[in-house]
């Protein structure tokens, strides 16, 4: 079979045939009385082989040898060629996610672009200090997009860069707390927590919202932020997980003052010194549990709060019955 015939069935062009002669990659079996070359089905088998091995990424030096060495065993090469396809993927992705965010900023001009990809740059930095200040800078100098803020965010381990990029989020906009709720879903506990701690730190029902169902997961570290902030904001679903920090001794202080900030008219008020006096009775609650619950009382105000604090002054646990004396004795000071 002549070269040209051979190009048409194999959809390999009579140029590129010769450039894998002058390789030796294939060498016609054969020449006509006229001094073409000719092709034998083996060459053409050849031929497939060779652009099969193509197709995976090898190179024209590693396909001949693929081909011609009978030692040649194909494991090492495709480990390799998968360690550099997923490399390749990566950076490709990384490049697409860096474009999509270029174009979520909308930049007026080249300049425009050369300002947000310096940003970009600046919240990847090693430097600490480089990304605190691209952080702060992000609201006014240059408008980054908020996936990328969500992005460092989530990732940042040091404490005063991680404060910058929430104060940035809390004004970048309405996306902000869809992105990071995504986080909480993160299988890193650490990943978790600053996705909740951002959430806290962002205004308007929406973050309310995304808070809100936080107080249903499962890690008992983002229900405790969740209901901290929650507390904060006078939302009166937080009570029995605050109520539970207590019991559990985790940043039971803070769950105590977030009551008390709760507890601001009277149905509120009572309602969390119901709930107090309800885990105070019942049998699991262990003498330190119940000392934690006691001191809560403090913050409480009204009726109830005040016969609970009564009845617990004659306790038989005498730390709690202190306590509770010592509480009524302030109550009748003010």
């Amino acid at each position: 079979m002549l070269i040209g015939e051979v190009a048409r069935r194999s959809g390999v062009s009579a140029r590129m045939l010769r450039h894998y002669e002058s390789r030796g990659l294939v060498r016609p079996s054969g020449r006509t009385g006229s001094g073409y070359r000719e092709y034998s089905a083996e060459d053409i088998r050849r031929i497939f082989h060779i652009e099969s091995l193509r197709s995976l990424g090898l190179s024209l030096r590693e396909i001949g040898r693929a081909l011609d060495d009978p030692g040649f065993t194909p494991s090492a090469l495709v480990d390799d060629l998968i360690r550099q396809t997923r490399e390749r993927i990566a950076a490709e992705t990384e490049l697409l996610t860096r474009l999509r965010r270029i174009d979520a900023a909308d930049p007026t001009g080249w300049e425009g672009v050369l300002q947000v990809v310096a940003l970009l740059q600046a919240l990847g930095s090693k430097s600490a200090d480089a990304r605190q200040r691209a952080a702060l800078s992000s609201v006014d100098a240059v408008p980054v997009p908020v996936e990328a803020l969500v992005e460092a965010a989530l990732s940042e381990t040091d404490p005063n860069v991680a404060g910058a990029l929430r104060w940035a989020l809390a004004r970048s906009g309405d996306d902000g707390p869809a992105l990071l709720a995504e986080g909480l879903g993160s299988p890193v506990a650490a990943v978790r927590e600053r996705a909740v701690q951002s959430l806290a730190e962002m205004p308007g029902g929406e973050a309310t919202a995304r808070l809100r169902d936080a107080l249903a997961h499962p890690d008992v570290v983002v229900r405790g932020h969740a209901a901290l902030a929650l507390g904060a904001r006078a939302t009166a679903d937080a009570i029995p997980t605050l109520i539970d920090m207590i019991v559990a001794g985790r940043n039971d202080t803070d769950a105590a003052d977030a009551l008390s900030v709760l507890a601001s008219d009277t149905a509120t008020a009572d309602r969390i010194a119901t709930g107090l006096v309800d885990r105070l009775a019942q049998d699991t609650a262990e003498a330190p549990a119940r000392g934690r619950l006691t001191q809560a009382l403090a913050g409480i105000p009204g009726t109830t709060a005040a016969r609970a604090l009564m009845e617990l002054s004659h306790d038989e646990d005498r730390a709690v019955a202190l306590t509770a004396t010592y509480l009524l004795q302030l109550r009748g000071a003010r």
